[in-house]
């Protein structure tokens, strides 16, 4: 099976000159817990709820603090066309829940996230996936 068949389309998105308060209510609005940096129809970049409170929060740097301060600027990512349990394996590898799908040209199509490949055919693979990042 492929990405394209389990992933979330229309991945929310915010930018690296966004305000980490917007950022932060982006993921309360939408219930999910990370948002792909996108600039000039480029991925750039990951934004968590865990950056926002470790590297904004902990270091009271305030809500008006610009996505680009907390974000991670190392982007894993993976293909819509990549088969699920190679992802779910890549996932487990790299200690990530989550990860941009894009498409031949490196244009965001969506998200999976271990939930995503849970809830389909490789729920094995993804639950190894978890235990594996659990134990990292």
């Amino acid at each position: 099976m492929q990405i394209k068949d389990v992933m979330s389309p229309n991945a929310v998105v915010t930018t690296p000159d966004a305000r980490c308060c917007d950022a932060a209510k982006l993921m309360r609005e939408h219930d999910i817990g990370a948002l792909p940096v996108h600039e000039e129809e480029q991925l750039v970049g990951m934004v968590t709820d865990r950056d926002i409170c470790c590297e904004v929060v902990a270091r009271e740097m305030g809500p008006e603090t610009a996505v680009r301060s907390a974000m991670s600027d190392t982007v894993l990512y993976c293909r819509d066309s990549d088969d699920t349990k190679d992802i779910a394996r890549n996932m487990a590898g790299n200690a990530v829940r989550r990860l941009p799908v894009v498409d031949d040209d490196k244009r965001l199509v969506g998200m999976v996230s271990i939930t995503d490949l849970a809830e389909q055919d490789d729920a094995h693979a993804a639950g190894e996936s978890l235990a594996e990042i659990k134990a990292s």
